[in-house]
């Protein structure tokens, strides 16, 4: 019987976990085929021969020899007793078959003269006789030779590599003796990798050896080892470098679903880490990109404001892209989706369409979305975000901000006046007490910058806690500024805003004025369940600023 008529489907890649063959691995009397391991020497990148890493830092470093062109090159020969035909394989999707190549390789390995060496590279559906030298290894490179004798179906079963070699219809797949040339670095994890396949288990721990594998893994698209791999690197100790390296490996790796689980613990490691962005800014500005992405994607990010992670993406991208055009492509393609332009404010998002660095088409469409989503209903964007809510791309939602955001209706004429409306949700007013504060987002009246500082303090009696109010000027010298102001509070049964306090004020340097008890009731009650100043859990304030000639 044939081996292709045995299969007579795929192999799904994932060995069944309770299926232990060790016994049989390399044992002559459960063996069909005889795997001749040529170990040759590394490119002059790689690490030497029988040098090891014993660090996350050493494996990093010897990693070019992993570059994906050198990763995929797998030597294959298929041994007989006065030929060799050495062919390395492109890197194909399961579905795929050599037919026509297996067609050309039979007919071309029959006309072969009697003790020829026959060096051909497969590209596409052409079989064309090759003298690179970046192909073809001489033998003379041969450092050692490991004989193993395997089971065909065996490793056909975990990994489609093989199953297309045993099974593709050639005389070579009908071979007892194969001959396969690795690289010496590659040698330890090739070997562990064909005890996986029989155990479905690694003797080795450590990270290195284990990444070693998981490569070697990819290599031979051997599936339920990459997802062994990548749960024994989850249970160890993750540290800020590995988490990095993590998502720094080959693309086929990072794309595969079997090794999805590892690179989202690396990035919910390093959004954690950097959680706070003014804390630990010098060190987030030498993270490569990889980690960027991972730490202005999280929600959570404790930032000032959206403000600020605009400006500090654009110093990174800056600093490590000196080059403008480069700097625009990365910015563009890989930037520009971590930036939440609807919490932006609208003077940051007119420095946006003017900034050089941005592709203009790119830019001038988030800034339009971002100003149609400040133009919605509170309760159209409540809905926009929650829909936000339920998929990977968070551009609507709302981070942690330390600075709340606020919603800001200009007027220049009759005179110069600005509504702003503030809006905190029932457990961040929670979060208050006993002594706490949250400042909003700064906004403009007549060029000079303003902000709410919302805060649980006590009355002046100091007999109970209480909700305050106050309304402050950014310093900016020695201006002053006459305002006159209104506050407002939505409130039930109507739901409408109702007025709290009014009067008018002249601000000098960093003065405040506002209010110790806005509502006039005890914290217990402005915070109990029967309070009539949170609509659907939030809290609605309005403030109406006019500037006084």
């Amino acid at each position: 019987m044939r081996f292709s008529d045995f299969f007579r489907g795929e192999p799904s890649g994932s060995g069944d976990p309770e299926l232990d063959f060790g016994f049989a691995f390399n044992d002559s009397n459960f063996s069909d085929r005889v795997l001749r391991i040529e170990v040759v020497r590394d490119f002059p990148e790689a690490k030497s021969d029988g040098d090891s890493c014993s660090s996350i830092a050493d494996w990093a470093r010897n990693r070019k020899r992993r570059r994906e062109d050198f990763r995929k090159e797998i030597d294959v020969s298929v041994q007989r007793e006065e030929q060799i035909l050495n062919c390395n394989f492109p890197d194909t999707e399961d579905g795929e078959t050599f037919e026509n190549q297996d067609e050309d390789a039979k007919a071309m390995t029959e006309k072969s003269p009697s003790g020829v060496g026959l060096n051909c590279n497969l590209i596409g559906n052409d079989m064309v006789n090759s003298n690179d030298s970046s192909w073809n290894i001489d033998c003379s490179t041969v450092l050692r030779v490991n004989i193993v004798h395997v089971s065909s179906p065996i490793l056909a079963a975990k990994s489609p590599f093989f199953y297309k070699l045993f099974s593709n219809g050639t005389r070579e797949s009908e071979q007892q003796h194969l001959a396969l040339r690795i690289h010496a670095s590659e040698e330890a994890a090739f070997l562990d990798l064909l005890k996986f396949m029989y155990c479905n288990s690694l003797s080795t721990t450590t990270p290195t050896a284990v990444l070693d594998v998981l490569m070697a893994a990819d290599k031979f698209k051997v599936a339920s080892c990459m997802r062994y791999c990548g749960r024994l690197l989850r249970n160890l100790p993750m540290t800020c470098e590995s988490a990095l390296l993590y998502l720094d490996l080959p693309s086929t790796i990072l794309m595969a679903d079997t090794v999805q689980p590892l690179t989202d613990v690396a990035k919910q490691f390093l959004a954690a880490s950097y959680k706070d962005l003014a804390k630990f800014q010098d060190e987030v500005l030498k993270l490569p990109l990889a980690g960027i992405e991972a730490v202005f994607s999280s929600d959570d990010l404790q930032v000032a404001s959206e403000d600020a992670v605009y400006d500090f993406l654009l110093k990174w991208a800056r600093t490590h892209y000196p080059e403008l055009e480069e700097r625009r492509e990365v910015l563009t393609t890989r930037l520009v989706c971590l930036i939440r332009f609807p919490y932006m404010t609208c003077r940051k998002l007119k420095k946006v369409l003017t900034c050089n660095d941005f592709d203009v088409e790119t830019v001038s469409k988030v800034v339009l979305e971002a100003l149609f989503f400040k133009a919605e209903a509170s309760f159209r964007q409540r809905a926009i975000t929650s829909e936000a809510a339920n998929v990977s791309f968070s551009y609507y939602v709302e981070r942690a901000y330390k600075h709340r955001p606020v919603k800001i209706v200009e007027f220049e004429q009759p005179w110069q006046q600005c509504i702003v409306y503030l809006d905190l949700k029932r457990e961040e007013c929670a979060h208050l007490f006993p002594a706490g504060k949250v400042y909003s987002q700064a906004f403009h009246l007549g060029g000079q910058g303003f902000f709410f500082s919302a805060q649980c303090n006590m009355d002046q009696q100091s007999s109970f806690h209480s909700f305050g109010l106050f309304l402050g000027m950014q310093e900016r010298g020695s201006v002053t500024f006459a305002v006159n102001y209104e506050f407002t509070a939505r409130s039930k049964p109507t739901e409408d805003y109702v007025i709290k306090h009014k009067g008018n004020y002249k601000f000098m340097g960093r003065k405040a004025v506002g209010y110790r008890n806005l509502f006039g009731i005890p914290w217990t009650l402005f915070m109990s369940d029967e309070s009539n100043y949170f609509i659907n859990g939030v809290l609605h304030i309005r403030a109406k600023l006019t500037l006084r000639k």
